[in-house]
């Protein structure tokens, strides 16, 4: 079992930057592969971003390559997305999740986090 809790989003203008964190508890944490979903209003949640268990290969949805990225930290328990350039479209309740697959977490994750809401003001 993984328990997952975000921090990190708030208000921003567009082009700023946001850091979003997600602290995990459980064992075995090093053994996960961890991704970030959001979700706008009025749509479906959406794959961000993920990395697999040693932190060595990170994906990304191509509307935020070159903009986001996500790292992690097997020692603390954490994971990260620092988001730059932020435009209004990234508007949106932003989830941390982990499953021990790396496709399985850009797809259907096992666990959830309760989401933190980024703003992005045009």
């Amino acid at each position: 079992q993984v328990q997952l809790v975000e921090s990190g989003g708030g208000l921003v203008q567009a082009g700023g930057s946001l850091r979003l964190s997600c602290a995990a508890s459980g064992r075995f944490f090093s053994s996960y592969a961890m991704g970030w979903f959001r979700q706008a209003p009025g749509k479906e949640r959406e794959f961000v971003a993920a990395i697999n268990w040693s932190g060595g290969n990170t994906y990304y949805v191509d509307s935020v390559k070159g903009r986001f990225t996500m790292s992690r930290d097997n020692a603390k328990n954490t994971v990260s997305l620092q988001m730059d350039s932020l435009k209004p479209e990234d508007t949106a309740v932003y989830y941390c999740v982990a499953d021990l697959d790396i496709v399985e977490v850009t797809v259907t994750p096992d666990y959830w986090g309760r989401g933190t809401q980024v703003t992005v003001s045009s």
